[in-house]
């Protein structure tokens, strides 16, 4: 799998394209659109373009505005591309494995800095994407509307089950581990 990151908007919010390596389709998945103006929008577009890539999906981790601002410019290019996440459409059997433009992943509900929170685990590869759950060294915060501590706490303990060699890539910041985050992150 290859993933590009995009740093958008004034959060440093973390939008990223996924596709897969091995296979001649040039479909992706794009995780939490965050593009904020015409600016992030033309890179992330001319990214898309220079690999002739086109989203079969667009995930969403949670509905907070530095995830999602970006959507309506991929709507308008792509508006029948399914959008995944808990206040979008979910597949009607949550707890299977998921495949998208060759990529296999699941969907973890994990509520607590939003009540919509959800990670998508790509486990053939080891790869977690978080949005705002869990980040290098901490986690989102809970104290906006549909924030839960408590909520939170049970989520990290699903992410703990992981392998220890899994790859986080968070909403915002930089990749790291959960073997990492289980050392050195006071929240796991």
């Amino acid at each position: 799998m290859e993933i590009k990151t995009f740093y958008c908007n004034p959060y440093r919010e973390c939008t990223y394209v996924l596709h897969a390596v091995a296979d001649d389709s040039k479909e992706c998945i794009i995780i939490d659109p965050g593009m904020f103006g015409e600016k992030e929008e033309m890179r992330v577009m001319k990214y898309l373009d220079e690999h002739s890539l086109v989203p079969a999906a667009i995930l969403i981790t949670h509905k907070h505005p530095d995830h999602v601002c970006g959507l309506d410019c991929l709507l308008k290019r792509w508006p029948d591309v399914p959008i995944i996440g808990l206040k979008f459409a979910m597949p009607d059997d949550i707890d299977a494995m998921q495949e998208i433009a060759g990529l296999r992943f699941r969907i973890l509900i994990t509520p607590g800095h939003k009540e919509d929170s959800v990670c998508y685990y790509f486990e053939d590869d080891y790869i977690l994407f978080t949005g705002d759950t869990l980040f290098e060294g901490s986690v989102g915060r809970t104290d906006l509307p549909g924030g839960d501590m408590k909520e939170l706490m049970k989520s990290l303990n699903i992410l703990k089950q992981l392998p220890d060699t899994t790859v986080v890539y968070a909403g915002h910041g930089y990749p790291t581990t959960i073997g990492q985050e289980k050392q050195q992150n006071p929240y796991m």
